[in-house]
């Protein structure tokens, strides 16, 4: 009897284990102080890609009052290394016409995880840098609790 309940546990606590594989190679957050995104405090992160066959998902992420002023975001990403130097604007929405917030609420702070590039194929093995700046018409950006990058590899299907 007391075999067929460690076998059991044993058993549980494997499946446990495995669901909690993470393949994030990156998963940053960065605090804002007082709330404040000011330009000159962006978010970077650095990634070594070891194989260029392996698709990526980056994402960037985003938590923010219920102060925030704003229905969106605008950011600018800039990816740097191995001969790769691409910078692109970014524009998120975080809430519906009527006001209400698109992004998982706790308390008075919304969490977003928004797409930056999807099943995307670094050209050259290597480390690159990734820098998320934000990119809206007042400097410090109030209402911003922290902001993050994270890098993972493509589930297969």
């Amino acid at each position: 009897m007391h075999k067929l309940r460690f076998i059991c546990f044993l058993a549980a606590f494997s499946i446990l284990l495995g669901g909690c594989v993470n393949d994030n190679l990156v998963d940053t957050n960065q605090a804002m102080p007082e709330n404040n995104w000011a330009y000159a405090k962006s978010v970077k992160a650095t990634v070594e890609v070891k194989d260029i066959n392996e698709p990526y998902n980056l994402y960037f992420k985003l938590r923010h009052t219920a102060d925030y002023r704003y229905s969106n975001i605008y950011v600018i990403v800039h990816i740097k290394g191995k001969g790769l130097n691409r910078n692109n604007r970014y524009q998120y929405k975080l809430a519906k016409a009527d006001g209400e917030w698109l992004g998982r609420g706790s308390g008075d702070i919304f969490t977003y995880n928004f797409p930056l590039l999807t099943n995307y194929h670094f050209a050259k093995p290597g480390k690159y840098e990734i820098e998320i700046e934000q990119n809206m018409r007042d400097n410090p950006l109030s209402g911003i609790s922290d902001a993050g990058i994270a890098v993972a590899k493509t589930q297969a299907k």
